[in-house]
């Protein structure tokens, strides 16, 4: 499943790699979000174009539901497949009939890795493990992948309703992985599974509407995610993380610091705080609705999940100066 907004050249490579897959027994949908009817069918590509820009969540729900495979499988756009990711997914996933979420080895570069699996802040936010790091070995358990290239079984997609239409973009991985732990996935980190990866293609690194969505988004998913004992936490390690964020802009370093190179003031930061607490407010009646959802269906206990968030945990000093 790939959602596409842009529909450029970045589109054609994403594409060309998965053509050169060694596996074959898939199907290839393309969600053309550019509502300009960009993307044009092509032997072996089916092509869904809504009449809008639904988002990357809601794009691979349409694609999943068009489809009849055992797994769903997502790529970003702006990701180029190595040949061998779809039989490194697919043969993990019948080897571990316990795990139902796979993360691939995501790399910017030969050298450099995006994510090798998802790590989880105590305000909400997450951030790819082994991000800037070399491609070197890490832990075979993940806590979830990232979305840019992921593989789902069919029943975990199925029994929690794929992502959040809400989210539009960002942070629908983290929710859905969480859910899923929730409800006793497992998820396995694929090493051979390599993709290239153009790191926020579409959207931008520092974007306006990365800023808020992203903020918004962490605490959609920590209040309807986080059992008790860590929901309490959030609010206090958030006002850790945007004094990290403050410190990025007075230095010129990280998201934040880059933000405010490219003409971004702190004064627009805190308006996107503020923004996003009132969605929250607004939208807590469904959350809570959801989160009763969520704890009713567990099977796990709210120790097992902190535990398992524990284990696969990065500090806000990371998450600030990233």
């Amino acid at each position: 499943m790939v959602p596409t907004l842009a529909a450029d050249e970045a589109l054609s490579a994403c594409l060309e790699s998965l053509a050169g897959q060694r596996f074959r027994d898939f199907e290839v949908v393309v969600v053309d979000n550019s509502g300009r009817g960009a993307v044009k069918p092509a032997a072996g590509v089916t092509v869904l174009a809504p009449d809008r820009n639904v988002g990357f969540g809601s794009a691979i729900n349409l694609a999943a539901r068009r489809s009849t495979a055992k797994f769903v499988a997502t790529l970003n756009d702006d990701a180029v497949a190595s040949p061998e990711w779809l039989q490194a997914l697919v043969a993990a996933a019948r080897a571990d009939a316990h795990a139902g979420m796979f993360a691939s080895q995501v790399r910017l570069s030969e050298t450099e890795l995006d994510s090798t699996g998802m790590l989880l802040c105590a305000d909400g936010s997450s951030k790819q493990r082994g991000h800037g790091r070399a491609p070197v070995a890490f832990s075979p358990e993940a806590l979830f992948p990232s979305g840019s290239a992921a593989l789902y079984r069919r029943e975990l997609f199925a029994e929690l309703g794929g992502f959040d239409d809400e989210y539009f973009l960002y942070c629908e991985d983290t929710d859905l992985g969480l859910r899923a732990v929730w409800a006793g996935w497992r998820c396995a980190y694929v090493p051979e599974a390599i993709v290239y990866h153009r790191y926020s293609h579409s959207a931008g690194r520092v974007s306006s509407l990365k800023a808020y969505l992203v903020e918004r988004n962490r605490l959609f998913t920590a209040a309807r995610n986080f059992p008790g004992r860590m929901l309490w936490k959030v609010l206090p390690w958030s006002a850790a993380r945007y004094l990290w964020h403050l410190w990025g802009v007075l230095r010129g370093h990280g998201a934040a610091g880059q933000f405010s190179q490219e003409g971004g003031s702190v004064l627009t930061l805190v308006w996107f705080v503020l923004k996003a607490h009132g969605a929250l407010i607004v939208s807590m009646p469904r959350l809570l609705r959801q989160r009763r959802l969520i704890r009713r269906t567990a099977r796990i206990t709210a120790a097992e999940f902190a535990a398992m968030a524990a284990r696969h945990s990065i500090s806000v000093r990371e998450v600030g100066s990233l």
